[in-house]
């Protein structure tokens, strides 16, 4: 099963992908713009990781795949909580000369209509780094993402400390971000 949104498909991470995945896992410039703590790792070690994937329920990750370029990076539902309707959502380019280019948005849009319409999900909440300005935009002037706090000093990168602003996205928020954008559909 894959999901399509309009530039790019998702789609389940396969043994094929691992020498991208692993190549990205250790490309130090990518993680410094994700939350969270990485270290080196063994192509072993991703690929452990990446078998562990396919029974779990609760965190699923996928493949973004476009046309022109193959795979380009990874998203994710992880955290997914089936009671309360919520989830954990990420999402990474991996080849920067591809960021910047509309894959993100379409991302977002594809992963919210999959956990809104598919899952039957009622939001989704994801972190941000301080200075990942482009992720920040993304997230709350292309898509109907809103920052909901901020968390002061939580990062620390390159021996200062960065802030983590926590963002969110309602089923609502996202009806009507659709309803705002017409028959066209969100831009990129």
């Amino acid at each position: 099963m894959s999901i399509r949104g309009n530039r790019v498909l998702l789609r389940a991470l396969e043994l094929d992908d691992l020498p991208l995945l692993h190549r990205w896992s250790n490309d130090e410039a990518l993680w410094s713009l994700l939350g969270g703590w990485h270290f080196p790792t063994s192509l072993d070690a991703q690929r452990d990781w990446l078998l562990r994937l396919k029974d779990d329920r609760l965190n699923q990750r996928f493949g973004i795949e476009t046309v022109d370029h193959g795979l380009i990076g990874t998203a994710n539902l992880v955290s997914i909580d089936w009671k309360n309707g919520t989830a954990e959502h990420g999402m990474m380019i991996g080849e920067s000369d591809l960021r910047g280019q509309g894959y993100g948005v379409d991302t977002i849009a594809t992963v919210m209509r999959y956990a809104f319409d598919e899952l039957g999900l009622s939001r989704l909440d994801t972190t941000i780094i301080e200075y990942n300005e482009a992720s920040l935009a993304t997230y709350t002037r292309k898509c109907p993402w809103r920052v909901e706090g901020v968390q002061r000093k939580w990062y620390y990168r390159n021996g200062r400390r960065w802030d983590r602003y926590l963002v969110g996205v309602t089923c609502e928020d996202y009806r009507q971000w659709l309803e705002q954008a017409g028959e066209s559909g969100p831009k990129a």
